[in-house]
Protein backbone atom coordinates (compact mmCIF):
# COMPACT_ATOMS: atom_id res chain seq x y z
CA UNK A 1 0.00 0.00 0.00
CA UNK A 2 1.12 3.79 -0.72
CA UNK A 3 1.61 6.61 1.43
CA UNK A 4 -1.06 9.71 0.76
CA UNK A 5 0.10 13.18 1.87
CA UNK A 6 -2.60 15.26 2.88
CA UNK A 7 -2.28 19.00 3.11
CA UNK A 8 -5.67 19.80 5.49
CA UNK A 9 -6.30 22.47 7.48
CA UNK A 10 -8.28 24.34 4.67
CA UNK A 11 -10.85 24.07 7.07
CA UNK A 12 -9.99 21.21 9.36
CA UNK A 13 -13.60 21.22 9.50
CA UNK A 14 -13.43 19.20 5.56
CA UNK A 15 -9.87 17.71 6.57
CA UNK A 16 -11.42 15.41 9.14
CA UNK A 17 -13.97 14.16 6.25
CA UNK A 18 -10.95 13.28 4.26
CA UNK A 19 -9.49 11.10 6.42
CA UNK A 20 -12.33 9.52 7.99
CA UNK A 21 -13.13 8.92 4.26
CA UNK A 22 -9.90 7.46 3.09
CA UNK A 23 -9.49 4.77 6.29
CA UNK A 24 -13.40 3.61 5.01
CA UNK A 25 -12.21 3.56 1.02
CA UNK A 26 -9.13 1.55 2.43
CA UNK A 27 -11.11 -0.59 5.04
CA UNK A 28 -13.93 -1.14 2.15
CA UNK A 29 -11.19 -2.65 -0.30
CA UNK A 30 -9.12 -4.98 2.33
CA UNK A 31 -10.95 -5.63 5.09
CA UNK A 32 -10.36 -6.40 8.28
CA UNK A 33 -8.02 -3.86 10.30
CA UNK A 34 -6.66 -2.39 7.39
CA UNK A 35 -6.49 1.00 7.46
CA UNK A 36 -4.96 3.80 5.28
CA UNK A 37 -0.87 4.79 5.24
CA UNK A 38 -1.25 8.65 5.75
CA UNK A 39 0.89 11.61 6.54
CA UNK A 40 -1.05 14.32 7.55
CA UNK A 41 0.41 18.36 7.87
CA UNK A 42 -2.66 20.53 8.99
CA UNK A 43 -1.86 24.18 8.28
CA UNK A 44 -3.78 27.06 10.18
CA UNK A 45 -5.89 28.66 8.46
CA UNK A 46 -6.44 31.63 9.56
CA UNK A 47 -2.73 33.52 7.79
CA UNK A 48 -4.31 31.84 5.11
CA UNK A 49 -7.42 33.17 4.94
CA UNK A 50 -5.93 36.31 5.39
CA UNK A 51 -3.70 36.24 2.30
CA UNK A 52 -6.53 34.71 -0.23
CA UNK A 53 -8.68 38.08 0.50
CA UNK A 54 -5.76 40.39 0.02
CA UNK A 55 -5.02 39.18 -3.02
CA UNK A 56 -1.39 37.61 -1.52
CA UNK A 57 -1.62 33.88 -3.64
CA UNK A 58 2.01 33.94 -3.88
CA UNK A 59 2.52 34.31 0.05
CA UNK A 60 -0.52 31.39 0.17
CA UNK A 61 1.77 29.18 -2.50
CA UNK A 62 5.00 29.70 0.23
CA UNK A 63 3.05 28.27 2.81
CA UNK A 64 1.74 25.37 0.83
CA UNK A 65 4.26 24.21 -0.55
CA UNK A 66 6.77 24.18 2.49
CA UNK A 67 4.19 22.21 4.19
CA UNK A 68 4.02 20.14 1.07
CA UNK A 69 7.68 19.46 0.99
CA UNK A 70 7.79 18.40 4.44
CA UNK A 71 4.72 15.60 3.30
CA UNK A 72 7.35 14.65 0.85
CA UNK A 73 9.88 14.52 3.16
CA UNK A 74 8.13 11.92 5.38
CA UNK A 75 7.55 9.41 3.23
CA UNK A 76 4.04 10.90 1.35
CA UNK A 77 3.94 8.54 -2.55
CA UNK A 78 1.31 11.66 -3.82
CA UNK A 79 0.00 14.40 -2.29
CA UNK A 80 -3.61 15.94 -2.10
CA UNK A 81 -4.31 19.28 -1.49
CA UNK A 82 -7.65 19.22 0.76
CA UNK A 83 -9.26 21.96 -0.40
CA UNK A 84 -10.73 23.38 -3.73
CA UNK A 85 -9.53 27.10 -3.41
CA UNK A 86 -5.89 26.65 -2.81
CA UNK A 87 -5.91 24.39 -6.12
CA UNK A 88 -4.99 28.04 -7.16
CA UNK A 89 -1.61 27.47 -6.73
CA UNK A 90 -1.33 23.55 -7.32
CA UNK A 91 1.42 24.15 -10.29
CA UNK A 92 3.75 26.62 -7.78
CA UNK A 93 3.02 23.40 -5.44
CA UNK A 94 3.38 20.68 -7.66
CA UNK A 95 6.81 22.56 -8.93
CA UNK A 96 8.66 21.60 -5.89
CA UNK A 97 7.40 18.09 -5.22
CA UNK A 98 8.80 15.02 -7.17
CA UNK A 99 5.25 12.69 -5.98
CA UNK A 100 2.34 12.97 -8.02
CA UNK A 101 -0.24 16.12 -6.80
CA UNK A 102 -3.58 14.13 -7.08
CA UNK A 103 -5.68 17.39 -8.70
CA UNK A 104 -9.42 17.37 -6.98
CA UNK A 105 -10.81 19.07 -10.35
CA UNK A 106 -9.48 16.34 -12.15
CA UNK A 107 -10.90 13.88 -10.28
CA UNK A 108 -14.21 15.61 -10.26
CA UNK A 109 -13.89 15.67 -13.88
CA UNK A 110 -13.65 12.13 -14.56
CA UNK A 111 -16.19 11.05 -13.02
CA UNK A 112 -18.95 13.65 -14.62
CA UNK A 113 -17.59 12.36 -17.81
CA UNK A 114 -17.72 9.07 -17.46
CA UNK A 115 -20.90 9.84 -16.54
CA UNK A 116 -21.57 11.76 -19.59
CA UNK A 117 -22.45 14.60 -18.42
CA UNK A 118 -21.35 18.25 -20.76
CA UNK A 119 -23.09 20.87 -18.44
CA UNK A 120 -22.55 21.32 -14.99
CA UNK A 121 -23.04 23.50 -12.34
CA UNK A 122 -20.01 25.35 -10.13
CA UNK A 123 -20.36 26.14 -6.26
CA UNK A 124 -17.61 26.84 -4.08
CA UNK A 125 -15.65 30.28 -2.99
CA UNK A 126 -15.99 33.13 -4.80
CA UNK A 127 -12.40 32.12 -5.92
CA UNK A 128 -12.89 29.29 -7.41
CA UNK A 129 -16.19 30.04 -9.38
CA UNK A 130 -15.13 32.88 -10.68
CA UNK A 131 -11.17 32.48 -11.54
CA UNK A 132 -10.13 30.51 -14.29
CA UNK A 133 -7.89 28.14 -12.27
CA UNK A 134 -10.99 25.52 -11.81
CA UNK A 135 -13.84 26.22 -14.56
CA UNK A 136 -11.09 26.75 -17.02
CA UNK A 137 -9.52 23.72 -15.89
CA UNK A 138 -13.03 21.65 -16.24
CA UNK A 139 -13.60 23.27 -20.06
CA UNK A 140 -10.31 23.45 -21.53
CA UNK A 141 -8.71 19.40 -20.19
CA UNK A 142 -12.53 18.13 -20.06
CA UNK A 143 -14.64 19.86 -22.14
CA UNK A 144 -17.44 21.05 -19.60
CA UNK A 145 -19.81 23.70 -19.67
CA UNK A 146 -19.93 24.96 -16.64
CA UNK A 147 -22.33 27.22 -15.31
CA UNK A 148 -22.56 29.80 -12.54
CA UNK A 149 -25.01 31.36 -9.92
CA UNK A 150 -25.43 34.64 -10.49
CA UNK A 151 -23.33 37.96 -8.64
CA UNK A 152 -25.29 37.47 -5.47
CA UNK A 153 -25.99 33.92 -5.03
CA UNK A 154 -21.86 33.69 -5.48
CA UNK A 155 -21.81 36.29 -2.80
CA UNK A 156 -24.25 34.08 -0.46
CA UNK A 157 -22.51 31.02 -1.00
CA UNK A 158 -19.24 32.19 -0.12
CA UNK A 159 -19.79 34.39 2.69
CA UNK A 160 -21.54 30.76 4.57
CA UNK A 161 -18.30 28.95 3.09
CA UNK A 162 -16.60 31.27 5.55
CA UNK A 163 -18.27 32.48 7.84
CA UNK A 164 -20.56 29.07 9.05
CA UNK A 165 -19.47 25.97 7.41
CA UNK A 166 -15.25 26.66 8.60
CA UNK A 167 -16.43 27.45 11.45
CA UNK A 168 -18.35 24.57 12.31
CA UNK A 169 -21.92 26.03 11.76
CA UNK A 170 -24.87 24.15 9.86
CA UNK A 171 -27.86 26.49 9.12
CA UNK A 172 -30.96 25.25 8.03
CA UNK A 173 -31.51 28.88 6.52
CA UNK A 174 -28.54 28.07 4.79
CA UNK A 175 -29.21 24.96 3.56
CA UNK A 176 -32.77 25.84 2.10
CA UNK A 177 -30.48 28.68 0.47
CA UNK A 178 -27.82 26.18 -1.22
CA UNK A 179 -30.52 24.08 -2.06
CA UNK A 180 -33.06 26.97 -4.31
CA UNK A 181 -28.95 27.86 -5.48
CA UNK A 182 -28.73 24.07 -7.03
CA UNK A 183 -32.34 23.80 -8.51
CA UNK A 184 -31.66 26.82 -10.35
CA UNK A 185 -28.46 25.57 -12.04
CA UNK A 186 -30.50 22.60 -13.07
CA UNK A 187 -32.99 24.91 -14.49
CA UNK A 188 -30.66 26.42 -16.25
CA UNK A 189 -29.48 23.42 -17.95
CA UNK A 190 -27.55 22.18 -15.34
CA UNK A 191 -26.86 18.06 -15.43
CA UNK A 192 -25.03 17.82 -12.26
CA UNK A 193 -23.96 20.78 -9.60
CA UNK A 194 -20.49 20.39 -8.36
CA UNK A 195 -19.68 20.87 -4.64
CA UNK A 196 -16.92 22.83 -5.51
CA UNK A 197 -15.68 23.63 -1.68
CA UNK A 198 -15.11 20.77 0.58
CA UNK A 199 -17.01 22.00 3.24
CA UNK A 200 -20.13 22.08 1.63
CA UNK A 201 -20.64 18.57 2.06
CA UNK A 202 -21.47 19.44 5.82
CA UNK A 203 -24.68 21.56 4.69
CA UNK A 204 -26.07 19.39 1.43
CA UNK A 205 -26.14 15.68 0.24
CA UNK A 206 -27.83 13.73 -2.40
CA UNK A 207 -30.87 12.58 -0.33
CA UNK A 208 -31.67 16.46 -0.33
CA UNK A 209 -32.46 16.96 -3.86
CA UNK A 210 -33.12 14.93 -7.16
CA UNK A 211 -30.28 17.07 -8.24
CA UNK A 212 -27.09 14.73 -9.14
CA UNK A 213 -24.28 16.48 -6.73
CA UNK A 214 -20.62 15.58 -6.77
CA UNK A 215 -19.06 16.22 -3.27
CA UNK A 216 -15.81 16.48 -4.30
CA UNK A 217 -14.34 15.43 -0.85
CA UNK A 218 -16.08 12.33 -1.41
CA UNK A 219 -14.53 11.89 -4.62
CA UNK A 220 -11.08 13.08 -3.94
CA UNK A 221 -10.74 10.61 -1.25
CA UNK A 222 -11.40 7.68 -3.89
CA UNK A 223 -9.59 8.81 -6.19
CA UNK A 224 -6.43 8.89 -3.16
CA UNK A 225 -7.57 5.21 -2.39
CA UNK A 226 -7.12 4.20 -5.77
CA UNK A 227 -3.75 5.29 -6.04
CA UNK A 228 -2.40 3.87 -2.80
CA UNK A 229 -3.58 0.28 -3.80
CA UNK A 230 -2.88 0.53 -7.28
CA UNK A 231 0.11 -2.24 -8.02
Amino acid sequence: MKTIGLLGGMSWESTQHYYQAINEGIKAQLGGLHSAQIVLYSVDFAPIEKLQHEGDWDGCAQILAQAAIHIQDAGADCLLICTNTMHKVAPEIEARLHIPLLHIADATAEQLVAGGVTRVGLLGTSFTMEQSFYKGRLHEQYGLDVLLPDEADRALVHRVIYQELCLGTVLLESKREFLRIIEQLASQGAEAVILGCTEIGMLVEQSDTSVKLLDTTAIHAQKAVAFALRG
